[in-house]
């Protein structure tokens, strides 16, 4: 019994070897551009940029593959950071990929949630939980406001909330908007 145990130490210590020296030996580094790039992206994994996520866009824009201005969630701030980094001219938001709109959550109605799962499938980030035939309800700091879990739901339990502005996402208004709401009211 004793040499069964220590045989299978010295195994388990000379396949620790083995994977810490292929780690070192064929580790390969990132493109530095490219984890600039994604860092700038809102993170969403939406794919209505047509590519799968934040990184594979960033991964097609450091190859010149794709255009700056194919991120709706990121808006014009995304644009004009990306075009900084970049060295390129900033330009409108391409509308082939959809209108720039503010943060939004999804919410599921916890009443008539069947617990299909097919939500928990779509959802990009994980920030659904729940089981099979149970209810399910999401993880609102963890949600992007992608809304792809809408589509596949049967039953139209999930919907769109606005993100109530909170220390940590509100956002200074533009002077611009402030002038053009003082001269509507005004």
């Amino acid at each position: 019994m004793l040499g069964a145990i220590i045989a299978l130490g010295i195994l388990a210590a000379l396949i620790g070897v083995v994977l810490g020296y292929a780690a070192i030996r064929f580790h390969v580094d990132s493109d530095p551009v490219v984890d600039q790039i994604d860092a700038l992206l809102p993170q969403t994994q939406c794919g209505q940029c047509t590519y799968a996520g934040c990184r594979p866009y960033a991964e097609a824009m450091a190859a010149g593959e794709a255009d700056i201005n194919q991120c709706p969630p990121g808006g014009e701030a995304t644009i004009q950071a990306l075009a900084d980094l970049l060295g390129m001219d900033p330009k409108p938001l391409n509308p082939e990929h959809g209108e720039h709109a503010e943060k939004t959550v999804v919410v599921i109605d916890e009443q008539v949630c069947i617990g299909c799962t097919l939500c928990i499938q779509a959802c990009p980030v994980d920030a659904i939980v729940g089981a099979a035939k149970q209810m399910h309800t999401v993880i609102r700091n963890e949600c992007t406001g992608c809304n792809l879990c809408i589509p596949p739901c049967p039953v139209e339990c999930i919907h769109v909330v606005p993100l109530k502005p909170t220390i940590g996402n509100w956002v200074w208004p533009k002077p611009a908007d402030q002038v053009s709401g003082e001269a509507q009211h005004g």
